[in-house]
């Protein structure tokens, strides 16, 4: 099966106006040029490895719904569509569920008082979906969604606010690998995963890493597109059998997002 991504450009991100996460500095210059051009590259490199990408249009006045991982949780052909936490970006709601509803998903909402942030939160690694919480998605959206899917949900807390979202320090790669910053997470957790993947395929990020965005990747089979990294990971990655793509992404970092932010996995 084709790996199919939904990406949005980044047409009107410009300037950081808001803060809504750690990386945000409201007044933070962005270079949209650059911007556009590194998007670009992130959407060719999918391409050039088999990926389909679709797009939707961008909004004026919402610079983050480039960030389409937290349009929904997509699961076979239903989407469950994300009730953000900050205000600023509610709306984009009605965005993503008119995109992906045209696409031929059954679209799903949780209440209207409960928090979920799509798949910046929540993600699958074979049968199994892990879910974040605390910073921005709430944990009784867990039950509410295992209930709904009829899933199994494992939830991890995370415990450092600069990882917001659990795709900026948990990373499930193709036959049960997984990237992570242990840091992120408290000692339950972190049980859970040492339990739930074995130690030869639990690639543990540096802080330095993972501050670089190094778990906030896409995986397409036995390739992992991510920021420009180390080259201690990308050894380690090699010696798993994966190969690497780098994309510097430095301005969406700006923002608190990266190569996995900027994707939303559809099949």
């Amino acid at each position: 099966m084709t790996a199919k991504f939904l990406m949005c450009p980044p047409d009107y991100y410009n300037n950081i106006d808001y803060e809504i996460n750690p990386w945000m500095k409201k007044g933070t210059g962005c270079d949209n040029k650059v911007s556009i051009d590194k998007w670009n590259e992130l959407k060719n490199i999918i391409i050039s490895l088999g990926g389909e990408v679709v797009t939707m249009q961008a909004q004026p006045g919402q610079p983050d719904i480039v960030f389409t991982a937290n349009a929904a949780l997509i699961y076979k052909d239903t989407a469950v569509i994300s009730r953000f936490r900050p205000p600023e970006r509610q709306p984009e709601e009605k965005f993503y569920a008119e995109w992906l509803e045209k696409q031929g998903f059954n679209l799903e909402y949780l209440p209207e008082n409960m928090h979920f942030e799509g798949a910046g939160d929540a993600l699958f690694s074979g049968e199994t979906l892990y879910s974040g919480y605390i910073t921005r998605t709430d944990i009784t959206a867990h039950t509410y969604i295992a209930y709904l899917l009829n899933l199994k949900i494992i939830s991890l807390e995370l415990v450092d606010k600069r990882f917001y979202h659990l795709d900026t320090c948990f990373c499930p790669l193709s036959e049960g690998y997984l990237i992570y910053y242990p840091n992120a997470f408290d000692e339950y957790a972190n049980k859970i995963i040492e339990k739930d993947f074995p130690e030869e395929k639990r690639i543990i990020a540096t802080e330095q890493e993972a501050l670089g965005f190094c778990c906030n990747a896409v995986n397409i089979d036995r390739s992992v597109i991510l920021n420009n990294t180390t080259d201690r990971l990308k050894n380690e990655l090699k010696q798993k059998g994966f190969d690497t793509y780098e994309v510097d992404l430095t301005e969406f970092m700006k923002a608190g997002g990266s190569a996995k932010c900027l994707t939303l996995r559809l099949d």
